[in-house]
């Protein structure tokens, strides 16, 4: 899954906009995961109709407060507002654990002519190795609701996350000692590309 935003910049759907851009970010949050691309935007009516469905879907299967324990999903918002302040609108009524793309990355438009999207809402759904499970969940996530992330999950074969340890300590032991120094270098760089983007995309942020 990692291998479709390799060099891509995803962006969570937080007040801080965090990006997730590097190979280990990028594996801590889409690996052994069913994805989901979701082709909307807020100005859609069918999408205005859908989108707190697949909401209610998302938090129940991931919000601690609904379950013991979130559920290996993730979801990639690709826009198809009209303008960035129409899509910054509509994140802001969405879950903060949504990622999505920058307004302006034309990658959106392969993901569109990969997953042969000619309308919208679609919700793709995605193995971890990127084969499609389903090219438009909208009406099973509307029929069966959270009912549906179990056949998705025994389709994508998702290993137990309880045979891991948990991700903060992953690959610990093969952290060279460089790599505090290079870490700090990048949050460097990375915090101000961060402030600048923020400046764009969340406005009304105070910094």
């Amino acid at each position: 899954m990692v291998s479709l935003f390799t060099g891509k910049i995803l962006i969570t759907n937080n007040k801080d906009c965090d990006e997730v851009d590097t190979e280990r970010e990028l594996s801590q949050r889409l690996d052994n995961k069913v994805m989901l691309l979701y082709f909307g935007s807020g100005e859609c009516t069918r999408c205005q109709e859908f989108s707190p469905v697949l909401k209610d879907f998302f938090v129940k299967l991931t919000d601690e407060f609904y379950v013991e324990r979130a559920s290996q999903l993730v979801l990639v918002y690709v826009s198809q507002d009209e303008t960035e302040e129409k899509q910054e609108k509509f994140l802001k009524t969405m879950p903060k654990r949504w990622l999505f793309l920058p307004f302006q990355d034309e990658f959106k438009r392969e993901l569109e002519l990969r997953f042969a999207v000619s309308d919208t809402p679609v919700v793709v759904v995605l193995k971890p190795s990127g084969e499609v499970i389903a090219g438009n969940a909208v009406e099973e996530i509307r029929c069966l609701g959270t009912a549906c992330f179990r056949n998705w999950q025994e389709a994508a074969e998702l290993v137990d996350r309880s045979f891991f340890l948990a991700e903060d300590f992953d690959d610990l032991a093969k952290r060279s000692i460089t790599d505090p120094i290079r870490h700090l270098k990048y949050k460097l760089e990375k915090k101000t590309r961060k402030k600048e983007r923020r400046e764009v995309l969340c406005p009304d942020i105070e910094l």
